[in-house]
């Protein structure tokens, strides 16, 4: 199989065409559990990560917020309570965005969100309709990374702004071990015991290690059209927030 045919699921080559099904099913299979298992993975650290997110966010009441890779709804959620207009809650995966609805409903938040199922690499929303978008744990999981940025700008308004909150490259060196134990013997295990799956658990961990470093991800931003790129680095890099806008 050609070289160009084929694109990383974890550690595993695969056939391009087959990586969105595949991460499909690994989302199918940890919906049910996925806040429980995001605090355990994280330590809680992603309640933190998140909070800071939405602060850098800063969608305000006249603003539409495009959340790609909605997931459950965290972003979403937080920015829809710290006062964004309209909030577009945007996934691939249906499962997970019928987790996401039930805990709007149960938190009475349904007014001004609207729940989309679709692929970031092909947005079905109008050229510059939206002020921000943001995209937290999502990136490192699609099939054309250059393709979802690109799709972010074109959706932007003059003068909006992409954010993104994915897992970088840890800064310190001497962590690299615990790192390392926690990320392919703790999480399997963990996933094993608590969702019953330690195969998607395994591949979590490693596409987290196939992700693009920070300098990478913010050459990636440029490439798809983006200015006033930056990055700034939580929890000692473990993860990143990157910046690119609009102009």
């Amino acid at each position: 199989m050609p070289q160009n045919d084929t694109i990383d699921f974890g550690f595993t080559p695969v056939p391009r065409a087959e990586k969105a099904g595949m991460v499909r099913q690994v989302f199918d299979s940890v919906a049910p559990r996925y806040d429980v298992m995001n605090d355990l993975m994280s330590l809680g650290l992603h309640r933190l990560w998140k909070r800071i997110f939405v602060n850098a966010i800063g969608a305000g009441p006249r603003d539409t917020l495009l959340d790609l890779a909605a997931g459950t709804g965290d972003i979403g959620f937080l920015a829809k309570e710290r006062g964004a207009g309209r909030v577009i809650l945007a996934d691939i995966n249906h499962a997970m965005l019928n987790v996401g609805q039930g805990r709007a409903l149960g938190r009475g938040l349904a007014a001004g969100l609207d729940f989309v199922c679709c692929d970031a690499e092909k947005l079905p929303f109008p050229d510059r309709s939206v002020e921000r978008v943001s995209m937290a744990f999502g990136l490192r999981n699609c099939t054309d990374k250059d393709a979802v940025l690109r799709e972010a700008r074109r959706v932007l308004r003059p003068g909006g702004r992409l954010l993104v909150l994915e897992f970088s490259r840890l800064q310190v060196a001497a962590l690299d071990p615990v790192y390392d134990a926690w990320s392919f013997k703790a999480l399997p295990a963990i996933g094993a015991r608590v969702a019953k799956d330690s195969e998607s658990y395994r591949y979590l961990a490693e596409s987290i290690r196939m992700m693009p470093d920070q300098e990478q991800l913010a050459g990636m931003f440029r490439a798809a059209g983006l200015e006033n790129v930056s990055h700034r680095n939580l929890s000692g890099g473990i993860v990143a927030i990157h910046s690119g806008w609009r102009l």
